[in-house]
């Protein structure tokens, strides 16, 4: 069995009355992220990993942000995309492990939810995908409430 890793990572600027996107799902939070697409920076994260991982290059390179198609677009579709893309290239999906970098707000209660989305999009177990959340005890940008992040490692191997 021949196996590739992968990471990823993403950040985003928070902004007040903006839907909050992140992991699939709809955050309830008066903030959410600012982007090209919907700015859901664990898609956005999970993405770069499975592409890296599979010598695909990056999210900016496979769904520029100069190209209008992509404006708004739900990162949902991209994820498909990119599942797509992966088994063309011979490989499928071990595992995924994440974390989110967020102040607030608390999302331990969204994550059951976001593994489910994601699972099902992904079509791996829901033990394949592990979602963590942490602060940065109000430092950087993160703890200001300024943005939000979130990296990715991802196991593939070849079909």
């Amino acid at each position: 069995m021949r196996l590739r890793v992968g990471i990823g990572y993403d950040v985003h600027k928070l902004q007040k009355d903006v839907p909050f996107w992140l992991g699939g799902i709809q955050i309830d939070s008066p903030h959410g992220a600012v982007g090209h697409s919907d700015a859901d920076v664990l898609i956005h994260a999970i993405i770069d990993s499975l592409l890296g991982a599979s010598n695909l290059r990056d999210i900016g390179f496979q769904y520029p942000d100069t190209k209008p198609k992509y404006k708004g677009i739900d990162s949902k579709i991209l994820l498909k995309d990119t599942l797509l893309k992966l088994r063309e290239a011979g490989y499928k999906i071990e595992n995924i492990d994440t974390i989110i970098c967020l102040q607030s707000p608390k999302i331990s209660q969204y994550i059951p939810l976001m593994q489910q989305t994601l699972s099902k999009i992904l079509e791996i177990e829901l033990s394949d995908l592990t979602i963590k959340a942490t602060t940065t005890e109000r430092l950087g940008f993160v703890g200001k409430e300024e943005g939000v992040a979130a990296h990715s490692v991802c196991l593939i191997s070849k079909l």
